[in-house]
């Protein structure tokens, strides 16, 4: 609101000079003003150029009463390395009056201002540039001299408000050191120019350097101006957008009291965050420093921005700050610079009141009481003055020119200017008498508007081969070093070393360059600091974010079964493909087991060995049988039949072994078609054996002719059709839909069941359904000749034999819907072995038992012997 108020007086007080200016020149001769400050450093020229600097560091605040001139303004803390750009101005203005070829016949002048750091005193300054005193021209009419821009300031809350006060005047205005963004927006600062790159640059490379590293808990701080605030929040956005968590930010005071350094201090102490990134000149970070440093607050890395990552001041004094890296404006090694700064006269022509106060600063002397001195409080030393020092036999800020970056950004300033000039004076003599010279400014009396356009034009390379423009925005290119503090040899000050670069104008992949192998951290590690709020998620786990903490706060969990991360911290987990299952450890794919039932586990094993028995119990009974053809036994009980139905139980046990294996294209048609064909063989067998001792029982009745449809030729003749019929139910399954192999990725997700799909169920539910109605109806044959004589009747042994295969076919239903995976097919084998033994046993062995045993049993007197059952 004080600023406002300043600012509001001092336009009206313009005003009104103007005002009367405009009035009275026409009346009166002119009249010389004076300068607001009289610390101002001034050469003549036909062009003037004004240079705002601050030379020194602080101001002090001055009552204005507004009823008198105000006074001489006060400052302290001269700044030697603002001095050395005042002297490196006036260096570049003589180098380029010195050049023919730029700005020919033309005399650059200059008048440099102090601005002190002070936002009312830099726009003070700007308003005696705007405001020179009177002069007559060539045509007799009172004019100021030509300055047509302003060089500077180098802060850019001072230059904010310094633009905003050159609008009303169409003043253009080139920073070398303003770098907040917000002088980028062409609505309020339509004729601000710079050499120095945005902070828009520089907060994208500060995120990007902090991601480099790993670093996603970082605290942030910025000065409490327009640079520090804006480039804060810039950055803070930058960090979120990348995925990283700032873990507080704080607003370092421009006069900060010592209770606000110590909670300061208390809130990076408390962080759990490493890595301090500070956005702030070195006049704000100074009273943080020396408070950490008193309070023992160590281990923290330092991420500098520009504006204080290549301090001398502090390399020199805090050997701690080791290991401190940052982003720095480009550098150079001017030529002939060195030997023009320690060749300072402080008593030379044009008076100079700053290089006064330097040379007392820097000697412990002083000069004769009549010298107006700067702005600077005066302080007498015991010793006079000579003016003969040598400044090559000191090192100071002032004469290294190992760091010149804001110095060469003055460079391209200047030469921007010039240029800019010089585009307008070739104008003038391209153009001769024609309408395009009419056009063209004079440059004699030029007024500050008519600059603009050229300033927007300028596109040059410098002796240095950068080439030097402005966008749209008025801004050049983001281009940085990337500097490391590294700690010198024992008793030296901090190295800055350069170790990558950030350019903007390159493609996104290329435009940060770090050396790893230059890089040294703090105490002289090698190691990377580590700055997490979390540790980082191994691969196999996920990050799951706490409840009302930042994104970067999290717990690793593991993934679950099927998914997967192959990199440290992943938010999410992965699902495998459908063919691949997680390993054990979750960070990685691995192909899904397969499973089958197997001849070579011990479940199949089992199985086929019992199928095998069943094999070779049956070989066994159908020997005995052939061997004993002859005997009343095997001859009463259809000796033909009996042999075709251990021939298909054979096929029975042997199609158990079909189902064992892996499934493949003709594995899974056999299996299926050979179970039907062979039961359907089995059961027309029995069927048959069932009517031939029903008609058997009926022709021993008088009169009756029925057992002549079933001789041996009739019962041949039954089977084949029973078997032939589900013979064709088969072709035209496999003609249609056979059967084929699928992975059932389904039933379980860690493993593959490979299995035969049906193909056509309607038909494999035909096959099973004659099956089963031959079986009922075999049963239910059976049932009704059980009464017959017990030493010549079958019915009773396959009534036993059907009731076993039923009830293991009703009970195998719902054991295979329930068995999962390779267990199904085991039920399936388990069923077909079962029945099978079941026929065998019930039919067979007692007709066995009796041959081997019980030959006696084995005549024909003894089975006609027996009597109807009643």
């Amino acid at each position: 609101m004080q600023l406002l108020q300043v600012t509001t007086l001092l336009l009206m007080l313009l005003l009104l000079i103007l005002l009367c200016l405009s009035h009275g020149a026409s009346e009166m001769d002119c009249e010389r003003w004076q300068d607001l400050d009289s610390a101002v450093v001034h050469k003549e020229g036909h062009v003037i150029l004004a240079g705002l600097l601050p030379i020194h560091s602080k101001g002090e605040e001055q009552e204005l009463s507004f009823v008198s001139s105000p006074g001489k303004r006060r400052c302290r803390g001269f700044n030697l390395r603002a001095f050395r750009w005042s002297q490196a101005m006036i260096y570049f203005i003589e180098e380029i009056n010195r050049n023919p070829n730029l700005l020919p016949n033309i005399t650059l002048g200059y008048r440099l201002y102090d601005t002190c750091w002070l936002v009312a005193l830099s726009m003070r300054s700007a308003l005696s540039a705007v405001s020179q005193p009177l002069k007559r021209n060539s045509t007799g009419a009172c004019s100021s001299p030509s300055i047509p821009v302003i060089i500077g300031d180098s802060g850019s809350s001072l230059t904010i408000a310094i633009s905003r006060l050159l609008n009303l005047f169409r003043v253009p205005l080139v920073s070398y050191f303003a770098s907040c963004a917000c002088l980028s927006d062409r609505k309020n600062f339509p004729y601000f120019f710079r050499t120095v790159p945005s902070d828009s640059y520089q907060a994208s490379a500060l995120a990007r350097l902090i991601k480099h590293f790993g670093w996603t808990w970082v605290g942030a701080m910025g000065a409490d101006d327009a640079y520090g605030r804006t480039a804060l929040e810039m950055f803070s956005a930058e960090v979120t957008r990348l995925g990283m968590c700032l873990a507080f930010r704080a607003i370092i005071p421009k006069v900060p009291t010592q209770q606000q350094l110590q909670e300061l201090v208390q809130i990076i102490r408390d962080s759990t965050a490493r890595v301090l990134v500070a956005v702030a000149t070195e006049e704000d970070m100074q009273p943080l420093i020396e408070e950490m440093i008193r309070q023992n607050v160590t281990g923290r890395q330092w991420v500098a921005s520009e504006a204080w990552v290549t301090s001398t001041l502090f390399s020199t004094i805090y050997p701690s700050l080791s290991g401190t890296i940052g982003f720095a404006i480009r550098r150079a090694d001017i030529p002939g610079l060195k030997t023009f700064l320690q060749n300072l006269q402080p008593l030379a022509e044009p008076y100079n009141p700053s290089a006064i106060e330097f040379w007392e600063t820097q000697f412990q002397c002083s000069f004769n009481k009549d010298l107006p001195l700067s702005m600077g409080d005066p302080v007498q030393f015991n010793r006079t003055c000579t003016g003969q020092e040598r400044i090559e036999d000191t090192e100071t800020i002032y004469n290294d020119v190992s760091q010149l970056r804001v110095t060469y950004n003055l460079h391209k300033a200047v030469y921007a200017v010039a240029h800019a000039l010089h585009s307008l004076l070739m104008c003038q003599k391209e153009g001769g008498n024609s309408d395009k010279q009419q056009q063209c400014p004079d440059i004699l009396n030029l007024q500050p508007w008519q600059v603009i356009q050229y300033l927007k034009e300028v596109n040059f390379t410098n002796m240095f081969g950068d080439t030097v423009n402005f966008d749209e925005y008025g801004d050049p290119a983001g281009s940085y070093d990337i500097i490391n503090w590294h700690k010198g040899e024992e008793g030296r000050p901090l190295e800055f070393a350069t170790v990558g670069r950030f350019d903007s104008s390159l493609p996104t992949e290329q435009q940060l360059v770090i050396h790893q192998d230059k890089l040294m951290w703090h105490a002289g590690s090698k190691e990377v600091p580590v700055s997490v709020c979390s540790a980082s998620c191994l691969p196999g786990y996920r990050k799951a974010t706490r409840k009302g903490e930042p994104v970067c706060c999290y717990d690793c969990v593991p993934c679950a079964e099927g998914t997967i991360s192959n990199s440290i911290d992943q938010s999410e987990c992965t699902f495998c493909p459908e063919d691949l299952w997680s390993n054990p450890q979750r960070n990685s794919c691995v192909e899904k087991q397969i499973e089958f039932l197997s001849y070579t586990e011990g479940f199949g094993m089992a199985l086929a060995a019992t199928a095998i028995l069943g094999v070779v119990a049956t070989v066994t009974v159908a020997t005995i049988f052939l061997r004993h053809r002859d005997t009343p036994l095997v001859r009463a009980n259809n000796s033909e039949l009996s042999f075709l139905l251990l021939l298909s139980l054979t096929f029975c046990f042997l199609c158990a072994l079909t189902f064992l294996g892996q499934p493949s294209r003709w594995a899974c048609p056999l299996r299926r078609t050979a179970f039907g064909l062979t039961f359907a063989l089995c059961l027309s067998c029995l069927l048959s054996k069932t009517l031939v001792v029903l008609m058997a029982f009926r022709a021993t009745l008088p009169g009756d002719n029925t057992a002549r449809w079933f001789r041996p030729p009739q019962q041949r003749m039954g089977v084949f059709l029973c078997s032939a019929l589900q013979c064709a139910i088969c072709v035209a399954w496999l003609t249609t839909a056979p059967p084929y192999p699928v992975k059932n990725n389904w039933l379980y997700r860690d493993r593959i069941i490979l299995e035969c799909h049906l193909g056509s169920v309607a038909l494999f539910c035909c096959v099973l359904g004659y099956i089963g109605c031959l079986a009922v109806f075999c049963f239910i044959l059976a049932f009704l000749a059980r009464k017959l004589p017990g030493n010549f009747n079958e019915a009773k042994f396959i009534t036993f034999s059907m009731l076993i295969f039923c009830a293991v076919w009703i009970a195998y239903i719902p054991a295979y819907v329930s068995s999962p995976g390779k267990f199904t097919v085991a039920v399936e084998i388990f069923a077909i072995l079962a029945s099978s033994f079941g026929v065998l046993l019930c039919i067979f062995a007692p007709k066995c038992y009796i041959i081997i045993f019980m030959p006696e049993k084995n005549t024909k007197k003894y089975l006609m012997s027996q009597k109807v059952s009643r």
